[in-house]
């Protein structure tokens, strides 16, 4: 899917409220460094937290989800299982904890489902630019992983 994001329109936006394509695809492409970043600090403070950079046009989103994924897999295996079921990840605001789960779940909902989400408006996106969307579980009504 990110390789099909056209950099010449990286700043288009469905709606004024909308994250641009280019702000989109970069934070699918990064989003497994939040779980990198997770893992070390073991809070993230979400004050303030507003659009993330558009990347530019010689920007490969491939090689960053890439890159992203491998050093979300080293810090990973560096982990141990106990480390992940027993230690807290906290989101906090102004200093205070707004929601605490083990670390694990930084994992399951921070990565992986939060990438599920964007990943469908990413596809959305393309759809809206007219650009054939990738198949994702199996097919999409342009194409299907099965031939």
């Amino acid at each position: 899917m990110l390789a099909r994001v056209p950099a010449d329109r990286f700043d288009w936006k469905p709606h004024e409220k909308s994250m641009s394509v280019g702000e989109l695809a970069w934070h699918v492409a990064t989003m497994p460094l939040y779980g990198v970043q997770g893992l070390k600090s073991k809070v993230k403070d979400v004050s303030g937290i507003g659009p993330g950079p558009v990347p530019t046009a010689d920007t490969d989103l491939v090689a960053a989800l890439n890159d992203s994924v491998a050093q979300l897999k080293a810090a990973l295996q560096a982990t141990s299982d106990e480390t992940l079921l027993k230690e807290k990840f906290s989101f906090v605001r102004n200093g205070q904890p707004i929601l605490t789960f083990p670390m694990i779940g930084l994992i399951r909902t921070v990565v992986l489902n939060h990438s599920v989400h964007h990943r469908g408006q990413l596809s959305v996106y393309l759809r809206l630019l007219n650009i054939p969307v990738p198949p994702t579980y199996g097919k999409s009504a342009d194409e299907s992983a099965f031939g």
